[in-house]
């Protein structure tokens, strides 16, 4: 049985080496926090990080993590007190808050890369996670006012 390594906890899976992170994710491990969009890694709502960089688990098989570190949202922070967190609220980000995991967990990996982007930076980082709600604005928003603040290094 294959062994993931899921924010900081080991587990053992019960699961064939093909099957998408996502599904292990959700229906093994019970964290529902990564959501299914499309299944074509087209739209973000199933993004995670695997070794820091984020990536959208519906297209990554299990067989291709077994030695990686995986954060989850659940993994990010505990509670709701990281930045990006915090400023989602402030920001009134979410409408129906689908797509907020990916959304979260994609712009954490990006200022892990770049602490001061510019709005246009920002913008390209984040154009491949969707948002029905169109809060992109707002999302653009909150992710500045984290690079622009002294918390960034706990991003």
């Amino acid at each position: 049985m294959p062994k993931l390594n899921v924010n900081n906890k080991s587990y053992v899976v019960n699961a064939d080496p093909d099957t998408p992170l996502l599904w292990v994710l959700r229906e093994e491990l019970r964290l529902t926090g990564t959501k299914f969009g499309c299944g074509g890694g087209h739209c973000g709502a199933c993004t995670v990080h695997v070794n820091g960089e984020a990536v959208r688990s519906c297209q990554l098989r299990i067989d291709d993590v077994y030695d990686s570190y995986i954060t989850t949202i659940e993994g990010l922070s505990p509670g709701v007190d990281h930045p990006l967190q915090r400023a989602w609220i402030e920001h009134q980000v979410p409408q129906c808050g689908y797509c907020q995991s990916g959304q979260i967990m994609q712009a954490a990996a990006f200022l892990r890369r770049n602490a001061n982007p510019t709005d246009e930076e920002i913008e390209s980082a984040m154009r491949g996670n969707l948002c029905r709600c169109m809060t992109y604005h707002r999302i653009n928003l909150a992710i500045k006012s984290v690079a622009d603040s002294p918390d960034i290094q706990d991003v």
